[in-house]
């Protein structure tokens, strides 16, 4: 009923409790988690779960921009034969990040077009992270964009008139728990764009949905977020799962 588009299920705060978390999923009607990577640290643990639950678990393969640092190029040669050597679902996390820090911007600028060329080479959606970067993210994407590009923007953060630009895109808004959030503009944005170009995520052990709100997050939170966006719509926790999980079968292989 419910897709996960988004979820670090390899934390070492989920992974303690593997079993039992993805229980819950599962018993919450989670069926799908989708693993973006992070670096090259990351990979083995990622892969461990997708090997253990592969009708459940789906790895991505991709760079994140806030481990884009002054040894990139190695990182993006390991992105670039894992890609070669087994399925993916997705190139991701990928994107850029003027938050943390912009010491390596132009880096992460070239890493993101790298991986944007790889997806269309293997004919891979894309999931972006654009923490105070969305407009640089939708620009590069339109100059990338041939017809063939499809992907998310993970926890989308923009206005209204930058998520119209990413559905013009043909790309979807990743909605998380930040949605339940009193001072989130999530809401005017899911009202104005409607569901044809939303999935949900939970970017677990981030950004806990309220009544979570601080707390660890995790996959089996995601009908909280459906039921949120069901009220927002008039529809029901269920319907807003199902369309959503339509949306996620047209993007992903």
């Amino acid at each position: 009923m419910y897709t996960d588009t988004h979820t670090h299920l390899y934390d070492e705060r989920l992974l303690r409790e593997e079993d039992a978390m993805i229980q819950r999923a599962l018993d919450a009607g989670v069926t799908k988690m989708y693993m973006p990577n992070c670096d090259s640290s990351t990979i083995n643990d990622m892969l461990h779960l997708a090997g253990k639950w592969p009708d459940n678990c789906y790895p991505m393969m991709g760079l994140h921009p806030t481990y884009v640092k002054e040894n990139y190029q190695e990182e993006l040669a390991i992105v670039e034969k894992w890609l070669a050597e087994r399925k993916f679902y997705a190139v991701g996390e990928i994107g850029l990040d003027y938050y943390w820090d912009i010491t390596f911007k132009a880096q992460q600028i070239a890493a993101f077009e790298t991986q944007i060329d790889w997806a269309l080479q293997y004919d891979l959606p894309i999931v972006i992270h654009s923490r105070e970067s969305t407009q640089d993210c939708i620009d590069i994407v339109l100059a990338k964009q041939n017809g063939n590009l499809k992907g998310i923007f993970h926890c989308f953060s923009g206005s209204t008139d930058q998520a119209r630009q990413v559905a013009d895109l043909g790309l979807y808004l990743g909605i998380g728990g930040v949605v339940t959030y009193k001072t989130s503009n999530l809401p005017e944005i899911i009202k104005e764009v409607g569901l044809s170009h939303i999935v949900l995520e939970t970017d677990a052990p981030y950004l806990a949905p309220v009544p979570h709100r601080g707390k660890r997050n995790e996959s089996s939170y995601i009908p909280v977020i459906a039921e949120k966006i069901g009220d927002l719509m008039g529809i029901s926790a269920e319907e807003a799962g199902r369309i959503t999980t339509a949306n996620a079968g047209k993007i992903f292989p």
